[in-house]
């Protein structure tokens, strides 16, 4: 992670000309991937990145059409770009990320008798108990301090409670999980793959699932891993090995994109004043903030697909066999759908902002979606409840440096919090 400086912004009025490389391992391109993608959109929209022997697809049209069609753009060898990751296996680390067709409804179907909506909703006083936890925390550092960190006092501790305590992992073990899970998405400079860090992270992360999926079996409870264990269709059960890559499939992707998703809303917020006014003095507008944010600056940059048979996109050869990446986060700025969409814009019209593709469509639709909402909302309601006014100070601001997901590590911000 290094200091996002001057380039932590993200809205641009332009592709830079320079911009004729596709390069998602480079921390400059992950500080502000906003111009490649402009160009990309403009001038190469199904690019192949030689390098990486990678074919980039990057029009919101083009998404959406790849990410309905698994029988072309195939997810048996995961969704990550990283060369060790990318292989037939991936399921038995990223759940029903890594497969198509009936093997992946099969595991779904079966996870989503566990992970219901209705278990999701029961989430909320434990959400609005850690939000009260965690804002006293925050407004406590900027008390003594004249700010406080959003990421490292609330942003990056809640989304991970919320998880542990819906899976059954004890209060005591919740920093040490969080800790493995933000070395699994960070990416070093130079190293094109998953860091020796990450893959031990990851094998420590099943190891620990491993002990957990035992002792529900042993002695269930009332948690998310007991129900996963008890989930049955027709007399078909998930095995040990399933329920665990979904358990780190949750910790990975559920923790860190509400994270980037809470730290984005403060960040972009804070840089449009007027808008901020507005949401302040009316927390009806908060889901608006959420949307728009998450169409804006998505957590959830890019997915890998495998392309099973040759396709013909936007005029575009893919041979079969291929890597594709798809963009969503280039989509989510398509101006073909979008107006003005390098603009954050919180008063967005609600029928652009159902086109979003943050959480992906089709089959492979974010099971986690109403969860990530669900603790956004509450979040950012309270903080509008509780302060009349925050400034973010982005010179300071610290980056994530990995190729999916984008947000901060560290955003210092300064509070005026209203009076009793």
């Amino acid at each position: 992670m290094v200091s996002a400086g001057s380039t932590t912004g993200g809205s641009t009025t332009g592709a830079s000309t320079s911009a004729r490389f596709f390069d998602p391992y480079d921390y400059a391109f992950q500080d502000d991937p906003y111009p490649t993608y402009q160009w990309l959109r403009d001038e190469d929209p199904v690019h192949h990145a030689a390098a990486d022997d990678i074919w980039v697809i990057s029009r919101h049209a083009d998404v959406f059409a790849a990410l309905r069609d698994d029988e072309t753009f195939s997810n048996r060898m995961g969704v990550s770009l990283d060369a060790s990751a990318w292989n037939p296996e991936a399921h038995r680390v990223m759940s029903f990320l890594g497969l198509d067709g009936p093997e992946q409804s099969r595991i779904r179907k079966l996870v989503s008798a566990a992970f219901t909506p209705r278990r999701v909703r029961e989430l909320t006083p434990e959400v609005e108990a850690l939000t009260a936890r965690y804002l006293e925390r925050t407004f406590a550092a900027d008390a003594e301090h004249g700010e406080a960190d959003w990421i490292g006092d609330l942003a990056g501790l809640l989304p991970m409670d919320v998880i542990s305590e819906m899976m059954g992992v004890p209060v005591a073990d919740r920093d040490e999980v969080r800790r493995l899970a933000d070395l699994v998405v960070h990416r070093e400079e130079g190293v094109r793959d998953v860091p020796q860090a990450g893959m031990e992270a990851s094998f420590a992360l099943f190891e620990y699932y491993g002990e957990m999926v035992a002792r529900c079996r042993r002695t269930p409870g009332e948690d998310l891993t007991s129900a996963l264990v008890a989930a049955e269709l027709d007399g078909d059960r998930l095995t040990d090995g399933e329920i665990m890559a979904f358990l780190f499939l949750m910790v990975v992707a559920g923790n860190e994109t509400t994270t980037k998703l809470l730290g984005n809303a403060l960040f972009h917020l804070s840089a449009h004043p007027e808008q901020q006014a507005r949401v302040l003095a009316d927390p009806g507008l908060v889901p608006a903030w959420i949307e728009e944010t998450l169409r804006h600056d998505t957590s959830s940059q890019m997915l890998a697909r495998y392309v099973v048979r040759d396709a013909q996109v936007g005029g575009t050869r893919i041979p079969a066999g291929s890597k594709a990446l798809v963009l969503l986060g280039s989509a989510n700025r398509d101006e073909r759908v979008f107006t003005d969409p390098t603009v954050y814009d919180i008063a967005r019209d609600k029928a652009e902002l159902a086109q979003i593709l943050s959480f992906g469509t089709g089959r492979h639709f974010c099971l986690g979606a109403n969860l990530a909402r669900l603790e956004a909302r509450v979040v950012l309601e309270e903080l509008v409840r509780r302060v009349e006014h925050f400034e973010v100070h982005a010179d300071r601001a610290v980056r994530v440096h990995s190729t999916s997901v984008r947000g901060f590590a560290s955003l210092p911000v300064s509070f005026t919090v209203r009076s009793a």
